[in-house]
């Protein structure tokens, strides 16, 4: 049986943002949606979230800014079991 290696991903998160509407704006139109989602998301805390779901011992290196989208990629890291190495960054902000 192999040995179990820990995991450790390099990668960003960002906070997504998804907005729903009636029907696609036409070119250079602007409509009213009718609801907004926000949630997790980045490719790589993507992945580290689903391996620390699935039981990994894993490790997500990244670099985020001093603010409330910060405080959602911590909380989903630790709600999946990932550790995170953060450079914590006050004088930038965390991607949406």
């Amino acid at each position: 049986m192999a040995a179990v290696k820990p995991v450790v991903i390099l990668g960003v998160f960002v906070a997504d943002t998804a907005y729903r509407a009636d029907r696609q704006p036409r070119m250079g139109e602007t409509i009213l949606g009718n609801s907004f989602k926000l949630g997790p998301g980045g490719k790589g805390s993507n992945q580290a979230v689903a391996a620390g779901k699935l039981g990994a011992d894993t490790t997500f290196l990244t670099r985020l800014g001093v603010d409330a989208f910060a405080d959602m990629a911590k909380r989903t890291w630790q709600d999946a079991g990932v550790k995170s190495a953060v450079i914590d960054t006050p004088d930038s902000y965390t991607g949406a």
